[in-house]
Parts: structure tokens; sequence; C-alpha cells
């Protein structure tokens, strides 16, 4: 397990805990009570730790290297059910944006999402979770086909952006993140987003319009990460984590400017500790929004999606 700075006195009493379990195995002492004793205090820390984080903070969880991935999520969700499908038809596959066909429980979906890396070799293949035009136009390809054959979309945000190089820029980057905005809007399948990582700027957005968008607990979803911010305002990375407050892009944030419909619970520590429940708890979200949106008509459909966007960013004196 790696540590971020502000876990560093869980780490401290991790490694105590494991001494004193080998010191009991190793020796003729009664250390039971002493493993107790640093357990209990382990829990007390963990809880004090991690229900008091800062904004800051969460966005250091949601990049946390353990933290699974868009296809570690489709793997503990489909199984060996999930058929990856490739290419925009225009120009290339990219590697840092995948989907295709999967089960999740009965019911088949497609799913779309960013994938970065796990490593250096995998992370420059995954090109960082960046995804060029053709990651944008392969996605609305594939919502097209889903469309085409009655298949609800599930999508899995996980980017710091979209590509942001020129030959990105040449190809249409702009045009292609507004052109999925527009399509899936109007979309005649009911359509399910999670922000599972990093969710910033038009990167996300460009798989992210949803009937039902959840945010999973330690996520943030932006236009602007706390760096970039702090980098334009103050002309420094220093202030990111005033940045990050500033912004208001924690889970909690986004569901009290009602942004996002609801919060994913993860387990103490984050959805790395145990993967698993965090896992089934995912699946139970992708299920009841597809429960609440699977009898409504292509009209209503379109109607409460369209609705939903165009009151944000409404307020009242």
């Amino acid at each position: 397990m790696e540590y971020l700075d502000f876990e560093l006195p869980i780490k401290e009493l991790e490694e105590q805990l494991d001494k004193c379990v080998v010191i009991g195995l190793e020796s003729d002492v009664d250390v039971t009570n002493t493993c107790k004793q640093i357990n209990k205090k382990l829990e007390e820390t963990k809880k004090s730790i991690y229900k008091n984080l800062t904004a800051w903070q969460r966005v250091q969880l949601s990049r946390h290297p353990s933290r699974p991935y868009t296809l570690d999520h489709i793997r503990g969700l489909c199984g060996e059910t999930f058929l990856e499908l490739h290419g925009d038809r225009g120009f290339k596959d990219d590697k840092a944006m995948i989907g295709g066909l999967g089960k999740i429980g009965d019911q088949s979906f497609m799913i779309i999402g960013q994938q970065k890396g796990f490593n250096t070799k995998t992370r420059q293949y995954r090109n960082f979770g960046m995804a060029n035009p053709e990651g944008y136009r392969k996605a609305l390809r594939l919502m097209k086909m889903a469309e085409k054959f009655g298949i609800p979309v599930v999508t899995l945000i996980d980017t710091p952006g979209a590509y942001p190089g020129l030959e990105a820029e040449e190809r249409g980057q702009g045009e292609a993140i507004a052109r999925n905005i527009f399509e899936m809007v109007l979309l005649k399948v009911p359509v399910i987003t999670i922000i599972v990582g990093e969710g910033a700027s038009g990167g996300a957005l460009g798989i992210g319009v949803g009937d039902r968008v959840y945010m999973l607990e330690n996520t943030w979803y932006s236009v602007i990460s706390p760096e970039s911010c702090s980098s334009i305002l103050w002309k420094s990375w220093d202030f990111k984590e005033q940045a990050a407050e500033a912004l208001k892009l924690t889970s909690a944030d986004m569901k009290k400017q009602k942004l996002v419909d609801d919060i994913i619970p993860e387990p103490l520590g984050g959805a790395h500790y145990d993967r698993e429940t965090t896992f089934k708890t995912v699946e139970q979200y992708i299920l009841k929004g597809y429960n609440e949106l699977k009898d409504l008509s292509t009209e209503d459909l379109i109607a409460q999606r369209m609705d939903k966007y165009c009151k944000m960013g409404e307020f009242k004196e």
C-alpha cells in the first residue's frame, strides 16, 4: 500500500501493529492486549482523518496510484462478459478511451470510459487518460450503436482533461467534444454517468451528459484542476490547496449545487481499501438508476434530460 502525506499517521500505526503481531508469533510473550490497543487507535485515527478531509486531500485520493481505474471497474462489474470495441471509423483507435458491451446483472450495457495506466509503460500507452478527438468520436459511435439496438449507456469518467496537443486541435478536439455533448442530450436510451476518479474540464463533459450522474465519494468534478487554477491566478502551483477549496469540486459540493444526482459511498480510506465493496456499491447505483429510467418513453427521457441541464446555473435571489 502506498500512503499519501496526510496518511502517514496511519502508516506508522499499521507498522506498529505488524511488528506487534510478529513479536507475538516469534516469542512466548502475550501481545494480544497490546495489538487490540494499537488496532483500536488505528481505527480511531482512520475515522478522524477520513471524516475530515479537505478538498485538496480528496483530489489526492482521487489520484491514488492504488485506486481502481475504469478497466478495473468494468472487470468488477461485468466479469467475463465485457467485449471491447475499437476505433472511430475515421482515424484510429484511441487507447485513452475504451468502450464496449457488457452485462451488469442480467442487463446489457454499452460501457464507455477513460482509462489511465498503472505504470510508466501503460500510462504512455493510455496517454494518461487524456483522449484525442478520435477517442470522443469512438465514444459517440458506440453510443449511437447502443441507441440503434436499445441498449442503455454507462460512462465512467476518470481524466485529467482532453489531450491538449497541437495534433489533437488540428483534428478538431473542441468540435468532437461539443458534438458529443449535443448528441448525448438527444440520445434515445438511458445514460448513467459515474465519476470514478478525476473529472476535469471538457474532457470529462465529452462523455458526461447523463440522465443520472453519480460521483464516488473521494472524486472531484470541475472545469479546471486545482494546479491549473493556481497557476493561472497566482502564477504558481503553490496555492493548489486554496484553489481546490474555492473551486467547490468535491462530491459534497457538487451534490449541494445540484450538479450531480447522488454520491456513491466508498469504504473508509477510499475505493482502493476494499475494491470488491466499491464495485458492488457502484453496481447497485447503476441498476438503481437504470430501473428509474427504463420505463420512460423516449420523449419523456429526452425532455427530462434537457430540463435537468437547462436548470443548471439558475439561481433565485
